[in-house]
């Protein structure tokens, strides 16, 4: 097969995987000008915020495993094809030099058996650092039960390495991915997590994945709940101090098994997830303030914090001008940028209606905040039994191709 052809099933069926990147490049075509989704090219942020273009490919879509969400699984009937390993090593310097990637995102499907696939993509690795002196950006996906020698090799030629979780809990996985095991999964990350702790610890120790490491898991293949998604990921951040859970929404696959969903799951419940991830990171929230107990599953009409700050009406209006960094951060609408706007400003003047519209601090929080002339009538909301149906009246809609808007 030619190496072309490779590079369009490999790069397709590389497609499903976040782990390293969300594609800026989405909305090109095959044939067109500009159309490099098709040869595998899609967009990453660096740990420094950088956006960089990566080759993202698989090295083979074999697969000897049969995990039921997945296009490559052992049972479908895709069309496959394998890497050599100097193909990919050669695509990725082509590529490379014609200024069209930065690095290489290598991911595969289990071919004989978890050792042997991480040893060719460590090898892939190899090369591009010692035979070609390559210094971009490479990141090396971890297939789960690799030997620990492998995975420092990974760890010694990748800027990040990832091993997807895939689903929520072991009874999801025992479901619909029984060759795979949370325990193996996790074995693998912490393996990681203690030479990359090692590596900074010691500033003459050689670098060991430099950019930390990441996971992935498909929300809606199973029923578990948001709540469970996020316990899973803020354990994970916590235990293994990954750098990024990133989450899929489940897509339906051709020939799908019977106990997976016929339907895609809402994009929007992804983009709710990554707003809970974000406050649980970053803003200070406790997982139960997100997603308490007796409410499993986030709210799509509305975000997360705006879902937390109808819950506690009785925090509210905050003063924008004595409140400390912490209880600003929680209310609606004000990000970290504009809170420390409001914070340096503050230390020169006391806070008027008109310096939070200097300050750009959004219409949606005004509801919750309090100035130098007391709290604005928007503040009035709060009292109101309707204000969630106010401000959450137009309610997200999935649109599908074939059916129209209601």
């Amino acid at each position: 097969m030619e190496t072309r052809r490779k590079l369009a099933i490999l790069a397709d069926a590389a497609k499903y995987d976040a782990s390293c990147a969300s594609s800026g490049a989405s909305g090109t075509r095959e044939g067109k000008v500009g159309g490099v989704a098709p040869s595998g090219i899609c967009h990453s942020r660096t740990p420094d915020g950088r956006c960089v273009s990566l080759l993202r490919v698989l090295l083979t879509n074999h697969c000897i495993w049969d995990c039921r969400y997945c296009v490559n699984r052992a049972s479908s009937d895709v069309p496959r094809a394998t890497f050599e390993i100097d193909e990919v090593v050669a695509l990725t310097l082509d590529f490379h030099r014609r200024n069209l990637v930065e690095g290489l995102f290598l991911s595969s499907g289990v071919l004989k058996s978890a050792d042997h696939t991480m040893e060719r993509m460590v090898e892939v690795a190899r090369r591009l650092r010692e035979d070609h002196g390559f210094r971009g950006y490479v990141h090396l996906k971890v297939v789960p039960g690799a030997s620990e020698a492998l995975l420092l090799r990974a760890g010694a030629y990748a800027d990040r390495v990832s091993c997807n979780v895939e689903l929520p809990t072991e009874g999801d996985l025992a479901k619909l991915a029984p060759e795979k095991r949370h325990d193996v999964i996790e074995t693998a990350m912490s393996t990681v997590r203690d030479h990359v702790d090692a590596a900074k610890d010691d500033a003459r120790a050689p670098a060991f994945a430099p950019a930390g490491q990441s996971t992935q898991m498909i929300v809606g293949a199973t029923p578990a709940p948001d709540r469970a998604v996020l316990v899973t990921a803020d354990r994970l951040y916590r235990e293994q101090r990954l750098r990024r859970v990133y989450y899929t929404a489940y897509s339906p696959i051709p020939h799908p098994d019977a106990r997976l969903p016929s339907r895609a799951a809402p994009r929007m419940r992804e983009h709710r997830l990554y707003q809970a991830d974000w406050l649980l990171r970053f803003y200070g929230f406790a997982l139960d303030e997100i997603v308490p107990p007796e409410q499993a599953d986030l709210e799509l009409a509305i975000d997360p914090k705006l879902a937390w700050a109808l819950r506690h009406r009785e925090v509210f209006p905050i003063d924008v001008n004595v409140a400390p960094r912490e209880l600003l951060l929680r209310v609606p609408g004000l990000g970290r940028r504009v809170v420390d706007r409001m914070i340096g400003a503050r230390r020169h003047r006391t806070l008027r209606w008109e310096d939070l519209g200097a300050l750009k601090v959004p219409a949606r929080a005004r509801p919750f905040v309090r100035t130098a002339e007391g709290a604005d009538v928007a503040s009035r909301w709060l009292d109101r039994v309707d204000l969630r149906a106010r401000i959450a009246k137009d309610e997200p809609e999935q649109l599908s191709l074939f059916e129209g808007r209601a």
